[in-house]
């Protein structure tokens, strides 16, 4: 993945993450796809903080956005690998997460956000 594309894929991830749209968010994911998150960990009580499957990802997220209706996500930078890219931003509260994402034939196979200091409530 070129830098090109990552900044264009990183500006549709930002738009549909904004319009609280799962359908939209979610059509970049593989079915096959595997997430985490330390957010994903405390919310769930799962140690692992990771589901596997895009139908899992649906109801983690759906919770997820009951949770937080304020969520809001703003690109800061992009970098991008052969088959990956890496989402630098800012959510709701003002907290840095990474996020990289790795990609098989187009969509999204497993992914993870990184966070620093500040996590989502």
């Amino acid at each position: 993945m070129n830098l090109e594309c990552a900044r264009a894929f990183a500006a549709e991830w930002e738009g549909d993450w904004n319009s609280r749209d799962l359908d939209r968010v979610l059509a970049h994911y593989h079915e096959d796809v595997t997430f985490g998150s330390p957010v994903m960990a405390r919310f769930t009580g799962d140690p692992s903080g990771t589901v596997h499957g895009k139908e899992a990802l649906r109801r983690y997220w759906a919770a997820a956005l009951g949770r937080i209706p304020e969520l809001k996500f703003e690109v800061v930078d992009i970098r991008a690998s052969v088959h990956a890219l890496v989402i630098d931003y800012r959510n709701q509260i003002g907290g840095r997460v990474s996020e990289v994402l790795t990609f098989r034939d187009g969509l999204v196979i497993s992914g993870f956000g990184a966070y620093g200091e500040t996590l989502a409530d």
